[in-house]
């Protein structure tokens, strides 16, 4: 883009982010809800940062991966239980169970290797604050009355989207 595009007041990125989270959300809710069983030859990658806000992992696994971790949902899991924030699983790590709570805003890859499938998302960890957004600051006219603002007859309002090929 160019160096002069303003920044955005809306917070695109975030709730890209937050819609394609839903979509990890929904395929293992799916799995939840088939008793955890997982179709045809499907399994699933899942990288998490184990110390976003909300994770919680056994000690020995968080020592073990302090910052980020991936696991396999795809023979040996159990217990899968699916909300609006992110889920629960039981794995099992060097024979040794464990229950892992993963809030869908600690995830950030989700592949499925049989389809060839993937997401890739932006976690922060939990030392970092989500950026605060600015206020919005519209501009705006003065009115003699409380009838509706004009739109400039420039054009200035005109927006065109062109969807077709680079040429």
């Amino acid at each position: 883009m160019d160096s002069d595009t303003p920044d955005s007041l809306i917070p695109y990125d975030e709730i890209v982010q937050e819609a394609l989270r839903a979509v990890v959300g929904r395929v293992l809710g799916e799995i939840e809800q088939s008793g955890g069983v997982l179709p045809g030859n499907h399994h699933f990658y899942i990288t998490f940062r184990t110390d976003a806000p909300g994770v919680s992992i056994p000690s020995r696994l968080r020592e073990r991966f302090p910052e980020e971790m991936t696991i396999v949902l795809q023979h040996k899991f159990w217990e899968l239980a699916v909300d609006d924030e992110g889920f629960t699983v039981g794995l099992s790590f060097n024979q040794i169970p464990a229950k892992l709570v993963i809030p869908f805003a600690a995830i950030t890859a989700f592949v499925d290797p049989a389809v060839d499938f993937g997401l890739q998302f932006q976690a922060a960890s939990g030392q970092m604050e989500p950026e605060p957004h600015e206020d919005p600051q519209n501009d705006t006219r003065e009115r003699d009355d409380d009838s509706a603002v004009d739109s400039p007859d420039d054009g200035s309002n005109v927006v065109t989207v062109d969807f077709g090929k680079k040429k």
